[in-house]
């Protein structure tokens, strides 16, 4: 992600008048590597969350909903004890560094006014948050650095606090244009201008190096070696101008690629055409907010649902396995019939065979030619026996076709339903939406119930509801139960039922309420039905549209499963921007 020294800035000169003269009223580290402070300031109340995740470090506003552990870590109690009621006096960054200082004044033990700072590095996998007296001495930190784990810098209590190493870089602000024309003009074999920023500025992240590049020469990879001397010294000036620019009006910036969000940046990016869409935010906090809640929520929800996935996924790769075996015994059962006829040539030839013969060479009467065939014959058996035992394996082919066949059926349903259960896994978006699915498991016995103690049951959860531009109610199910319950119980059998054809998903109910509703009301509800489905990545989907009173459950059959005989198909492309639109 390019939270870079330029990015950094912008956000900290956003925050800087809501957070000066503000009250810590309320200290919380939700996660391990996450501190959130409520606050109290002239601008009003807000949440401040300070992350020093190696994979996400930040700050930034914050309006997510948060949970606390019961037991507060002890970095969090150690701020408690310190910050609380303390009033935030500055907010300053060292030029082009990835560090945030917040100076705190705060009241000691002693009832004495004191000044404590809590800075917030935020260098990717050495990200980390430190407390430290006004001396600079440090009182702890989130992750303690000692000589073991580096030589050149430690991060311990009691040690004075130092600023990290700076990188033997520049700083692109400081540049002046004679030195950038004396290092272009100079400059010998191939580089590209993008690794050129890289490898000579500190605080440019490589997004905006290669943005410049294209700005400055209309490629990404442009290479700085062919252009001429008078090229080059233009060029200077140009990159001197570009980067005096970079923090003139920042503009919080989504980018998103394929509908989904991919990155951010200060500055609109054009590098990429319209592949990469830029989406602008209202400010800083808010940008940082909807990405990493977004992101944070997704890989929660990947932690939830990894053993089940992991489960079911295995079970299902059981059950194809298992059926695969099937349908290749039913393939050698369903030349049973040669079986008998062998077994016929066998019984018509009794007289011309001897106990202790392997083989039996007979005019095959079967054959509109007639002709002669060679039988493998048991030699331990008598002819009769032999003759007895092709109609035995005749006999058993029969029967096991039938018991395939059924087992076929039975194994193809199952196949069917584990894979609903791993599309509902994926698109799960609560915690209460995978309890609900672990209950329908343990349910059907595919999972065993690991807590025997009494829990407090949690409400259902509801379908997802939205209006369609026409004002029709249209209900989607989150899962299999869900989808039974809504389809064959809280449905008039008036209502239009939409599915993906032949593709798991969500029932898509549209409440008539009697009346019709229009084509674009129908083509909303089954752009919604492949959202929900595993074709929401596709294009021109089938969907299938049928009155309720068209379902029915077969028997014995697995949640969420109807059949239906008349139905109609429409063909829809999703848009990922429709739930949010039509949500009730």
């Amino acid at each position: 992600m390019p939270f870079d020294a330029f990015f950094l800035s912008a956000a900290v000169a956003e925050l800087r008048p809501q957070l000066l003269g503000a009250r810590i009223d309320k200290i919380q580290m939700p996660v391990r590597d996450q501190v959130v402070f409520q606050f109290r300031g002239p601008g009003g109340a807000g949440r401040l969350l300070l992350s020093a995740s190696p994979g996400s470090p930040r700050l930034h506003l914050t309006t997510a909903p948060l949970q606390n552990p019961a037991q507060p870590p002890m970095f969090c109690m150690l701020l408690r004890k310190h910050l609380s009621g303390g009033r935030i006096t500055a907010v300053t960054q060292p030029p082009m560094e990835r560090l945030v200082d917040l100076t705190l004044e705060c009241t000691d033990e002693m009832g004495e006014k004191a000044e404590k700072h809590l800075i917030v590095e935020m260098m990717g996998r050495g990200a980390n948050l430190v407390l430290t007296s006004g001396d600079g001495h440090i009182l702890d930190c989130m992750r303690r650095i000692d000589f073991e784990m580096s030589d050149k810098r430690q991060v311990l209590p009691g040690l004075l606090y130092h600023l990290p190493p700076v990188p033997d870089k520049r700083d692109p602000l400081a540049d002046s244009l004679a030195s950038i024309t004396e290092a272009l003009t100079t400059l010998e074999g191939e580089k590209r201008l993008e690794k050129w920023l890289l490898e000579r500025y500190r605080g440019l992240s490589p997004l905006i190096c290669r943005e410049l590049a294209y700005r400055l020469l209309g490629e990404t990879d442009a290479q700085l070696g062919p252009l001429s001397l008078e090229r080059r010294e233009a060029l200077a000036g140009q990159v001197f101008e570009a980067l005096q620019a970079l923090p003139q009006n920042p503009q919080p910036v989504l980018l998103k690629k394929e509908g989904r969000d991919w990155d951010f940046t200060f500055h609109p990016v054009a590098q990429y055409g319209s592949y990469v869409e830029n989406e602008a935010f209202p400010s800083f906090s808010a940008l940082l907010d909807g990405f990493y809640a977004r992101r944070d929520h997704a890989e929660r929800m990947r932690l939830r649902t990894h053993s089940l996935h992991k489960t079911i996924g295995n079970l299902r790769d059981r059950t194809a396995r298992k059926l695969e075996n099937q349908r290749q015994e039913i393939t050698a059962a369903a030349d049973r019939e040669r079986l008998r006829q062998l077994g016929d040539i066998v019984t018509a030839n009794l007289h011309a065979m001897t106990r202790g013969q392997a083989r039996l060479t007979a005019v095959d009467f079967y054959d509109p030619e007639m002709r002669e065939i060679d039988i493998p014959l048991s030699p331990q058996l008598s002819p009769q026996q032999n003759a007895a035992k092709f109609y035995k394996d005749y006999n058993r082919a029969k029967t096991a076709q039938r018991v395939l066949t059924e087992q076929i059926a039975k194994g193809e349903v199952e196949l069917q339903y584990l894979n609903s259960i791993l599309d509902e896994l994926d698109r799960a978006e609560t915690e209460q939406d995978v309890l609900e699915i672990r209950a329908e498991l343990v349910a059907g016995g595919y999972v065993r119930d690991t807590d025997k103690k009494k829990k407090m049951k949690l409400a259902p959860t509801k379908p997802w509801e939205f209006r369609s531009s026409e004002g029709y109610l249209i209900r989607v199910g989150r899962n299999n139960r869900q989808n039974d319950q809504l389809t064959l119980k809280d449905s008039q059998k008036g209502d239009l039922w939409l599915h993906v054809q032949k593709l798991h998903g969500s029932h898509v109910v549209i409440a008539c309420g009697g009346q019709k509703p229009s084509d674009e009301t129908i083509t909303e509800a089954a752009m919604l039905a492949v959202w929900y489905s595993q074709a929401r990545e596709s294009q021109n989907v089938a969907v299938d549209v049928t009155p309720v009173k068209q379902l029915k459950k077969p028997v014995g059959g697995k949640p969420g499963m109807v059949i239906y005989h008349e139905y109609r198909t429409v063909y829809v492309t999703p848009d990922p921007k429709l739930p949010e639109k039509l949500k009730a």
